[in-house]
Order: structure tokens, then C-alpha cells, then sequence
């Protein structure tokens, strides 16, 4: 039986009457379908061209349908990045909803909660915005997802609310035994002129070679503000696909960064449509690799209306013999005149065995644009240490000072204060443990 009819032949427990509204199970059929027909992605198509999945499909399929009676060890959440931050929490054990480690006090009009509960209730947008925004004609596992999403956060800002404090959406693997599935599905809806801040974190109990896949559906309706901070810290045994997909509306502003640091392979494959007039899109990101880990950002920006602004910064520090890959595409359609696109990859070796696959690029069918992309890869600027080492800076302060820049020019972009702060000490944390960091060897 290959890796594709493994996963099928699993799907026979969605088709029993559930807890869901009878649109749900042909979405999972179709998802299903479109996953059998594509398979899982090989090396010979060119956007999977330097990241190999193999792993993944070799991989026993084991998709955790019920909630662990008895997850354990969950005082250790407290210690877990972002913990400590006020916000709406969300905690999900193995792709579950854990309404006792959770904690929502939404304002009145506003949802927030799991996205089972709201099946439950076939809540009014559901049928409208599930699974409509997420493409999957070209992506097998968004269509995987689809057939076997169980849970994740749900949030509808109606038109006008604003929600102050951030909504974490944390996701806890505990996994003892290879093969352990999960997959989460977010859908976050902001209606006109509503604002919030979401924060997804992928974390875990144990170092097991599991596999989590991931699907964010972002819809921001006009002059929607919300920035969405995703952070992930898997296994280094662990394999982390996920998808963000967006559809922004007229005047939006939608700021999305991607902290990466776990994981022996991660893709993040984000798409936004930039559907009308005046959007602003920031894409932010920050990957930190050692070992033989691959960190993979794919992304696809549409300009579909005119004077619209989007700007991709993703920087990577790279150690040991690992590897990161960036492939970054701005897609102007011909009436998205006065379109600015920014699009920027700079990478940090900090060893001779580490590699970086970069592919910018800019497909453009207007002629009043203003485009730019560019990538860098290298090592530590000599000329930079120079000039420290001059003004009486040691060698390891001085490497120590410019890495962390490195790092910062991507966390200083996260606008919500209390969120920035956390993730700058994380970072540093996370560098200050590397003994490269310091020592020039």
C-alpha cells in the first residue's frame, strides 16, 4: 500500500453523521480527492524543486481522531514561549481543543473559540469562508488538511470591534511514537474596520518524529488592521508544513511574520491575494537552523487592484549542515497600476556546511509599478567586525553584536509590544545557546 492509500483508507471515519454540518463532509471529499490525485510532492516539480518531503511520506500516517485522555506533564506549558503574555489562549493538545488549559474572555459580538465548537453550532460564516480561501488545486497537503482538519482557533471580528488583547492559538504535540498526525485549521475572519492581533505557536512535549500540517485561512475586509505572528518550535525529529492564506479587502493592513526554529522540515507556504484598492501587506520573517534541519519559505503575493504596497522581508541564520530555502513570487496582474512590491532574502552562514536555495522573483503585467527583490547569502561582514574591533570591541562581542542585529531587524517589525519583547528575548536566547555565535571557527 503506498504512502497516498494509507491516508485514505483513514478517511472512512469522517464519513459516519457527526458533530458537523452536512456541507463539511463533501469539502473533506473533495479535499481527499484532490490529495489523491496530486500524492505528495516530489523533488521534479519546480516550487518543491529543493525541499524534499520523502521523509514524510515513509512516515507511518497516524491521525490522532480523540483527544489524549491524560496528556501529562502539561505544568510544562507554562514555560513555553508567549505563555506568559495576557491574551485570549487557545491550547490544543495533539490538534484537540483544551477548554480547561484555555482561557477566552471576548468581548460581547466578538468569536473566539475552537473551530469544532463553531462547526458544532454551524456558525453563519462558516459555510461561506471554511475552506473557500485555502487553494488546493496545486497543494496536496492543504487538500490533506481539508479532508482531515479536527480542530483549531476560530475568530470573527464583526464589523468595527477590536479586540485589545492578542488571541494565542497554541498548539501542543505530545507524541511518544513516530507518525503522530495533527492537523490544525485557523480561520480568522475581520470584518470592516476591525483590528486584532492573532499568535499561533507550534510546541511540544516530546522529541518523536511526528507531523504536524497546518492551514490558516486570514479573510480582513475593508480597512481591516490585524497582524498574525506564527512561531515555531518543533522537534528537531519533527516534520511542519503549513499554509497561510489570505484574502485582503480594500484600504487592509495585515502585517504576518514567521519565526522558525524547530523542526527537521518546515515549509511554510503563504499566498495573499491583494483583492482591492489601498492594501498594505507586510511579510516578515526570521528562520534560525542547525544541525541537518530545512527550513522552507514559499510564498505568493498577488497584485489583483491597483496602488497596493507589499513587502517581504525573510532573514535567516543558518548553522551546522543545515539548510534554508526561500522562493518568494510578486504576481502583478495588468490592472494593478501604482503597485509597490518589496521583496528581500539575506542570509547568515555561520558554518561552511550550511546551504541556502533562494529564489526571488517578480511576474509583472503592469507598467506603473514599482518592484524590487534581491537576496544576499554570506558570512559575518569582515569589514563590520573591523570596524567594531577598531572602537576597543572584542572579536566574540563583536560577531555576538552583529548576529543579533541580524536577528532584530526582523523582530523589531512585530508591532505588538509585549509580543515584540518575547520573541526579541527567545531569539536571543535561542542564539546565545549557539556556540558559533560567538566563537569564529
Amino acid at each position: 500500500m503506498n504512502a497516498t492509500e494509507t491516508h485514505l483508507e483513514k478517511f472512512s471515519r469522517f464519513e459516519q453523521p457527526g458533530n458537523q454540518p452536512a456541507w463539511v463532509l463533501p469539502l473533506r471529499k473533495a479535499g481527499l480527492a484532490r490529495f489523491a490525485a496530486l500524492g505528495f510532492p516530489t523533488t521534479s516539480q519546480e516550487d518543491w524543486r529543493f525541499t524534499n518531503v520523502a521523509p514524510i511520506a515513509k512516515l507511518p500516517f497516524k491521525p490522532v481522531f480523540d483527544p489524549p485522555a491524560d496528556p501529562g506533564a502539561l505544568e510544562a506549558l507554562e514555560g513555553f514561549p508567549l505563555m506568559s503574555l495576557p491574551a485570549h489562549r487557545l491550547v490544543f493538545i495533539n490538534g484537540h481543543f483544551s477548554l480547561g488549559l484555555s482561557s477566552i474572555q471576548a468581548p460581547p459580538g466578538v468569536t473566539v473559540t475552537n473551530l469544532a465548537s463553531a462547526l458544532k453550532e454551524n456558525h453563519p460564516v462558516l459555510e461561506q469562508h471554511l475552506a473557500r480561501h485555502a487553494r488546493t488545486e496545486f497543494e496536496a497537503f492543504s487538500a490533506l488538511n481539508t479532508a482531515f482538519f479536527q480542530d483549531g482557533g476560530f475568530i470573527h471580528l464583526p464589523a468595527g470591534q477590536a479586540l485589545e488583547r492578542p488571541v494565542h492559538l497554541v498548539y501542543v504535540t505530545v507524541a511518544k511514537e513516530p507518525g503522530t498526525t495533527t492537523h490544525p485549521r485557523n480561520l480568522i475572519l475581520a470584518e470592516a474596520n476591525s483590528r486584532a492581533t492573532v499568535l499561533e505557536t507550534y510546541v511540544r512535549l516530546h522529541d518523536s518524529a511526528y507531523f504536524t500540517n497546518a492551514v490558516t485561512e486570514l479573510v480582513l475586509g475593508d480597512s481591516a488592521v490585524v497582524e498574525h505572528c506564527k512561531f515555531q518550535d518543533e522537534s528537531l525529529n519533527a516534520f511542519h508544513l503549513a499554509a497561510i492564506h489570505a484574502q485582503l479587502g480594500r484600504g487592509a493592513n495585515l502585517a504576518a511574520h514567521s519565526i522558525a526554529t524547530g523542526g527537521r522540515l518546515s515549509r511554510n507556504n503563504i499566498r495573499m491575494v491583494l483583492a482591492g484598492e489601498g492594501v498594505e501587506c507586510l511579510l516578515n520573517g526570521l528562520y534560525l537552523t542547525r544541525r541537518d534541519q530545512v527550513a522552507d519559505h514559499h510564498m505568493v503575493v498577488e497584485h489583483v487592484e491597483p496602488h497596493c504596497n507589499s513587502h517581504e522581508y525573510f532573514n535567516g541564520i543558518l548553522d551546522g549542515k543545515s539548510k534554508g530555502i526561500f522562493h518568494g513570487r510578486i504576481y502583478v496582474h495588468p490592472a494593478a497600476q501604482k503597485t509597490d512590491a518589496k521583496q528581500t532574502n539575506k542570509n547568515l552562514l555561520l558554518s561552511d556546511d550550511a546551504t541556502v536555495d533562494t529564489k526571488p522573483q517578480l511576474e509583472i503585467y503592469a507598467d506603473d509599478v514599482k518592484c524590487t527583490h534581491g537576496a544576499t547569502i554570506g558570512q559575518l561582514n569582515e569589514e563590520s567586525i573591523f570596524y567594531l574591533r577598531a572602537r576597543g570591541i572584542g572579536m566574540e562581542t563583536a560577531r555576538r553584536m552583529l548576529i543579533h542585529a541580524f536577528a532584530g531587524e526582523i523582530i523589531e517589525r512585530v508591532r505588538h509590544p509585549a509580543t515584540r519583547a518575547e520573541l526579541d528575548k527567545v531569539v536571543w536566547d535561542r542564539l546565545e545557546a549557539n556556540p558559533h555565535v560567538a566563537k569564529h571557527h
